[in-house]
Parts: C-alpha cells; structure tokens; sequence
C-alpha cells in the first residue's frame, strides 16, 4: 500500500513522468476523462482530418476498459521544457493495438500534452525501458529548417484535403511537422539539434483508415 502511494505522489519532474501518469490516470479515472485532464487549451487530435482535442473530447464518454501505453523513447529540447514521447499501446485486456506518439510541453504548472496520434502495430522500437534522448545545447545555426510556427486556427487545424501543421521547442532545438492526405493517411516527423544540425528522430507514416 505504501509503495503504491510513493508511485502515486511520484513528481512529474519530466515528459516520460508525465506520460506514465497520464497512462496511470486512464486506468484510474477513464481513458477519455485522463486526455482531458492531461490536454493543452490548443492540443490536436486526428479522426482522421486534424481536429481541436477539446472539441473531440467534450463529449466523449468513458469505456468500460481503458487501452494502456507506455513511453519507449523521449526526444526532449535542450531547455527541457518541450518533448516527444513514443511507445506501444495495448488493447484493454493487454492485446497489442500499435504506437503512439504524444507532443509533451511544460507550463509554470505541469506538462500538457499538445498533440496525440498513433499508428499501426509495425512502428518505433519496444524497448522495455524508456530511452530519453536529448537535444544539444549549441546555439541552432542561422537559416535552420525548421522556422517557428504561427499559433494554430481552427480553421488551420482543419484545412482539408491537406492539413498541415508544425511546432518547435521554445529553443529551438527540438521541431515537428505533420501532414494529413485526403483519406486520412498522416505523416508526422520529429527533428532534434545535434549540435550541427537538425536530425530527424522519428517518422511516423499512418496509413488512412480502413473504409467501414
């Protein structure tokens, strides 16, 4: 009993601690009521076409069951403020359902998830302890690919067939970008700062959705 308090009052120190106490929350609370909880005013969702989570999810009821996750790999800026978290999701009951990728960003109170998608069983490595890999802290050179975005509309956030949208660390040392055809297949890509230039850590390519 003691020890599952200590794992409870854990702090949130960083994104991965974040993620696995929004992963706790859907078996505690209820899997939609923890995506509120954990969510920015301005986070982004798919279904498929990008859309303003806080009108996916208002509402959303509960399921009996929650899916379950946890964090492979954290790529965090150099600031330590801005991250993005993959790792495999599972089905209630334990089945294997594919990957997720969640964008991470800390505000004087907490972190808050700002982006939210996923992909088919085949993505990023399982690794069964998560890997945090950080960004360095050289100042990123000028003429960088990756330029700080205009704040999301809802217009933009549904801009179909095409949508499109990008953030970028506060530091500039961490970047992504993500695309949605026309089906609803999507594209996100995940660029750190090594110190020399901007490396692309992580490609997400999900398909569209099966037709019903």
């Amino acid at each position: 009993m003691i020890a599952a308090f200590l794992i409870a009052a854990a702090p949130v120190s960083t994104a991965v601690d974040a993620e696995f106490a929004f992963a706790r929350d859907a078996q505690r609370i209820g899997q939609w009521s923890a995506f509120r909880k954990w969510a920015d005013k301005d986070a982004v969702v798919f279904d498929p076409q990008a859309v303003w989570a806080r009108d996916f999810l208002k509402d959303k009821k509960d399921p009996p069951k929650s899916i379950s996750w946890r964090p492979a790999h954290s790529f965090v800026s150099c600031d330590g403020r801005t991250a993005v978290n993959t790792g495999p999701w599972f089905r209630a009951g334990g089945r294997p359902g594919g990957y997720f990728t969640t964008v991470w960003q800390r505000d004087k109170d907490n972190w808050r998830w700002v982006y939210d998608g996923g992909g088919p069983i085949s993505g990023p490595p399982r690794n069964r302890l998560p890997r945090t890999h950080d960004a360095a802290c050289a100042p990123a050179a000028p003429g960088a690919p990756i330029s700080a975005p205009p704040p999301l509309t809802p217009a933009e956030a549904r801009t179909t067939p095409e949508d499109n949208g990008r953030g970028q660390s506060a530091d500039k040392t961490l970047g992504w970008d993500w695309k949605v055809d026309e089906k609803g297949g999507r594209v996100l890509r995940v660029f750190l700062w090594d110190g020399r230039r901007y490396a692309q850590v992580l490609y997400n390519n999900v398909p569209p959705p099966k037709a019903k």
